[in-house]
């Protein structure tokens, strides 16, 4: 039977064709013969029981400019009849919204997979879900306070300050041991966010590379060494970082080894983890994780293809 998925995405239109881990799920799917549809997070409508949207069935997607993609009609799905699973893709933000969709989409779990599972990914986002992990990572805060953000620079020196439901590396900002800038920088986050900010001791090694890690149903796929660009220190791909090949130091491979048991539990599939310095975890990506194509590029590995593959395994 071919399978049939449904892709929860932003718009195809403005996608980076070259780099976006959900247009390279959709090749691997189109490529295997799998039934396809995208659709907005903004059309789900719930009745009666009843989980539907308006979708476009992908007829076709390739990697060329101004033509990546070909939908055809739009069309009426049930969620939970019309199709074997569902991606959820679409980027953050982490809001009421994103927040919404999961808890509709939680209503079909008797029905169709849910990939990654929209309660694990409601109780564990990103730089919340680390603090399951402390052992593994650096000094690190979440608060609003202006006093504790200064009692925690004055112990720890330099310091890493961001938003808690982020992505990216957007508004990542690093304060000097003299700690200049502290309080406007903390000043601002409390004006412009509703919720606590992150605060971590920065790291040096992050010149090393700040490392994606991707683990399919908790096993390891790949990795790629991100590092940052000229006159950053964010590492991110979409600030300027740049990507190598790379493989798991030991502590890496520990890592994983104690977060794998843990992902497949929580019916998160396709995750990625960050990890500074070979040694120090900073992010559990479970929203919408990227990094698979340039890992492929680098390994001549096919991570989408393990991705849908587990994702078969789960529908049995």
């Amino acid at each position: 039977m071919t399978l049939r998925a449904a892709v929860q995405m932003d718009p195809m239109d403005n996608i980076n064709i070259g780099g976006d881990s959900s247009f390279a799920l959709i090749l691997k799917a189109l490529e295997r013969g799998y039934e396809l549809y995208h659709y907005d997070v903004r059309g789900l409508t719930w009745e009666a029981g009843r989980l539907t949207t308006k979708a476009h069935r992908i007829l076709e997607a390739q990697r060329e400019a101004g033509a990546h993609y070909k939908f055809g009609d739009d069309v009426l799905i049930d969620l939970g009849r019309d199709v074997d699973v569902v991606l959820m893709r679409q980027d953050p933000p982490f809001d009421l919204g994103y927040l919404t969709g999961t808890w509709l989409l939680e209503r079909i779990a008797n029905e169709t997979l849910v990939v990654n599972d929209p309660v694990s990914v409601r109780n564990a986002p990103e730089k919340v879900f680390v603090l399951d992990f402390p052992e593994f990572m650096p000094p690190t805060m979440v608060t609003r306070s202006l006093d504790a953000v200064k009692d925690f620079q004055a112990r720890h020196g330099a310091v890493v300050i961001k938003p808690l439901h982020g992505n990216g590396g957007k508004a990542v900002f690093r304060i000097d041991a003299d700690g200049a800038n502290l309080g406007a920088l903390v000043e601002l986050f409390g004006q412009v966010w509703p919720e606590p900010f992150m605060v971590q001791q920065f790291l040096p090694s992050v010149s090393k590379g700040d490392k994606r890690i991707v683990l399919v149903d908790g096993e390891v796929a790949g990795a790629i060494n991100r590092k940052p660009g000229e006159g950053e220190f964010r590492s991110n791909l979409a600030v300027g970082g740049f990507a190598e090949a790379t493989e798991l130091t030991p502590r890496e491979q520990e890592i994983c080894d104690v977060l794998g048991p843990a992902l497949r539990t929580r019916g998160l599939v396709f995750v990625g983890i960050d990890v500074i310095g070979g040694e120090w975890l900073t992010e559990i990506n479970v929203t919408s994780p990227t990094g698979i194509v340039a890992i492929d590029r680098f390994n001549n590995s096919d991570t989408a293809g393990m991705i849908w593959d587990a994702i078969n395994r789960r529908i049995g």
